[in-house]
């Protein structure tokens, strides 16, 4: 099985990268998991939608090509960040790349609200995109207080109830991938 992600931070040590090596990591052995960059895509001009530049085609054709996505995002003045709603608004367009594509969502903060309002925002987004999502009860990753949760030198998830609640939607994503 072949997965991509996105991560919505373009931070270098980003604790929502930490979460998407943390999940690479732990499911070497159940999928492939690619990490797509988004901070190199051009910002998403209408002009350009019929011939995009060739960091743009290379992203959607990763994405039509994978058989589900993970989107994990941190959550910016309670929505998604501007980079993340760029990448989505260029798979929305021409070729529309996520219709029927399963996706799983996610996020770490350091607030105590586990980016709640930048999952339903995304939610939202996806939906008008028409990718598959499972219903949201259970399914989302939430972390907040991610500096207690995070490995300082690694930078992978280390907090084992955590780590146990992503290891169940993470198997629970990859059993709807599969259907």
């Amino acid at each position: 099985m072949k997965l991509v992600a996105i991560v919505g931070s373009l931070r270098k040590d980003s604790y929502n990268r930490g979460l998407v090596e943390t999940i690479k990591e732990r499911f070497v052995q159940k999928f492939e998991l690619e990490i797509l960059e988004i901070g190199q895509l051009p910002h998403y001009n209408q002009d350009d939608e019929f011939n995009p530049s060739e960091p743009v085609l290379e992203f959607k054709r990763k994405v039509k090509e994978a058989d589900g996505v993970i989107i994990i995002t941190p959550e910016f003045n309670w929505s998604i960040p501007g980079v993340l709603k760029n990448a989505l608004d260029w798979l929305s367009r021409v070729d529309k790349v996520l219709i029927g594509k399963p996706v799983m969502t996610g996020g770490a903060t350091m607030g105590i609200a586990g980016t709640l309002r930048a999952q339903l925002h995304i939610r939202e987004i996806l939906a008008s995109l028409q990718a598959k999502l499972l219903p949201p009860a259970g399914n989302e990753i939430l972390i907040s207080q991610a500096h207690t949760k995070f490995d300082e030198e690694t930078g992978l998830l280390k907090e084992e109830a955590t780590l146990k609640f992503v290891d169940d939607v993470v198997e629970r994503f990859v059993a709807f991938v599969k259907e």
